[in-house]
């Protein structure tokens, strides 16, 4: 039966923003580093490129199911167009998911991830100044075997980071550059101390990524112990917060000498020298007026709430009976010593008398009695202490152990910090679901990971791409205020493509794809993206 002219109402399928992800993935030249490393096998209709780059179209996805639900997926979207001609849905099915991930965990999902940003990043002039180290943990549901294979993670209890104590977790420990685009990824048991961990990678960095110019390895203060400084020595450039436990931090965050303004004007600062674990580095203390004032809130608001705490523990105090005076007195001075913020606004010493004897009635004259002591008091707030702790708030400490490195470059280089715990909050927003892990082996876990990672990665590197091109020529696009900008995030230029579709009209009897919805707005970033991008919308 020919085919009539018009509008085939059947043939309407999705493609939304994932022509930009498959742009994405074309023009880094993924594919290429996975073949090399993954070859397809004869037995197999689609090679682990192809599934892998389904797998980031569906990690990128924006859509309320979770990753374990890979198939269902691409019931609606314009498979062909993205991933090949002659690939339906059909070809993407949970066995070809867990192949490609089985096949990535033998090879090495750290490897791997390696082996793409040595082909797709290093060789361009995106650079690594800055390398932003952090770990976090992921909860994961099911009951996983005790035996480990060979390099596999061990699935277990360990200190959860999202409240779920009752679920085991793995931590995912990623280091990223100063834009946020992650250069290095590495799975650990749920139980990984991060003190080990991120002096684990940083090792692992030194070992694997080169740079003609100078590295500093930026991490918080969990990295900062005595052992990890003495590992990496002299030689390895480190910036960290210095913990607020150690007691030479301590003492200076409480200096009255005055501090020296920051070219960024809401900073100030104050240079030491330190030689902590025997290392030379060079101490900064910082005073932030935007930390001040989030932290004098915080402060305010507590203030009421910890009073109350001290009462009830004063109250437990004042419950206890003591010997002789002296104990009761030295009760009350240990107490007010741990509790240095109040001072008692009355304190005595009440007296109480019992027999000796088990017997009714108040003792006679003469008759021997135990005699103990109570404390009877009252607190407030001590006013010079509380002027003390307001003092010293929005205060921290940086140390770094390139001592020509001057105070306005180490706060900058340290404030590139937030690139991988932003890293770590776009693996976490539910509206990606790329973290939703519901997988059997903890070596899937481990190659599921590093596609997470490869999601970021991708939506990383677009994202500067998108902005880079934007300053470069000049041009806007809308943001959600409704203003012109050149700083959009990619989140937002994915949702503009939303509503973007492809169809089918017969004309002169043969079925021609169209593309709807694709406004002069839209094309303006396809065209600044350059023709990779542009191929999967014309």
């Amino acid at each position: 039966m020919p085919l009539v002219d018009g509008f085939d109402d059947t043939s309407i399928l999705s493609i939304g923003h994932l022509g930009i992800v498959a742009g994405a993935y074309d023009s880094l030249q993924i594919a290429a580093v996975i073949d090399a490393a993954l070859p397809k096998t004869r037995h197999h209709h689609l090679s682990h490129a192809q599934v892998l780059k389904a797998m980031v179209l569906n990690g990128l996805g924006f859509i309320e199911r979770r990753l374990y639900l890979f198939p269902d997926f691409f019931d609606d979207i314009a498979v062909e167009r993205l991933l090949g001609e002659g690939i339906t849905r059909d070809h993407l099915n949970d066995d070809v998911l867990g192949r490609t991930l089985d096949a990535i965990a033998a090879y090495g999902p750290t490897e791997l991830f390696n082996e793409i940003v040595a082909a797709c990043l290093l060789p361009t002039d995106f650079g690594a100044h800055c390398i932003h180290i952090d770990t976090t943990n992921f909860s994961v549901t099911g009951a996983y075997e005790a035996e480990l294979d060979v390099g596999e993670i061990e699935i277990t209890y360990g200190h959860p980071k999202d409240g779920r104590w009752d679920l085991k977790r793995f931590v995912l420990g990623m280091a990223s550059n100063q834009y946020g685009v992650p250069l290095f990824l590495q799975t650990f048991s749920g139980n990984e101390s991060d003190k080990e961990t991120i002096l684990t990678i940083i090792q692992h960095l030194n070992e694997n990524l080169r740079s003609d110019e100078k590295v500093y390895h930026v991490a918080d203060s969990a990295f900062y112990t005595a052992k990890n400084l003495k590992t990496l020595g002299q030689h390895t450039f480190w910036i960290s917060r210095v913990p607020a436990t150690i007691t030479e931090a301590q003492d200076l965050v409480r200096t009255e000498d005055p501090l020296l303004p920051c070219i960024d004007d809401r900073y100030s600062y104050q240079e030491h020298c330190s030689e902590y674990a025997g290392i030379r580095q060079k101490w900064v203390l910082y005073r932030s007026v935007p930390m001040y004032e989030r932290e004098e809130k915080t402060f305010e608001k507590n203030l009421a709430k910890n009073l109350d705490r001290a009462r009830t523990s004063l109250r437990k105090l004042c419950s206890r009976e003591f010997a002789c005076e002296p104990d009761a007195r030295m009760a009350a001075e240990i107490w007010l010593n741990k509790h240095p913020r109040y001072q008692f606004r009355n304190l005595d010493l009440a007296t109480i008398t019992r027999k000796q004897e088990k017997k009714r009635g108040r003792p006679k004259n003469g008759e021997p009695v135990q005699v103990s002591y109570k404390i009877t008091a009252e607190i407030e707030h001590n006013p010079a202490v509380l002027a003390e702790e307001r003092r010293i708030l929005g205060r921290f400490v940086l140390a770094t152990n390139d001592l020509a490195l001057s105070a306005d470059e180490l706060l900058a280089n340290y404030k590139g910090q937030g690139a991988v715990e932003r890293g770590f909050r776009f693996l976490k927003d539910k509206s990606f679901r790329v973290a939703e892990v519901f997988l059997k082996k903890p070596s899937r876990i481990q190659a599921l990971a590093m596609v997470m990672v490869l999601c970021l990665f991708i939506y990383a590197l677009t994202e500067f791409r998108v902005r880079r091109e934007l300053e470069r020529t000049g041009e806007t696009v809308t943001s959600q205020t409704k203003k012109q900008t050149q700083r959009p995030t990619l989140k937002w230029v994915f949702f503009r493509f939303r509503r973007v579709r492809e169809f089918v009209v017969v004309e002169e009897g043969r079925r021609v794809r169209r593309v709807a919805n694709l406004n002069e707005e839209l094309q303006k970033i396809l065209r600044l993206l350059g023709r990779e991008y542009e191929k999967y919308y014309t």
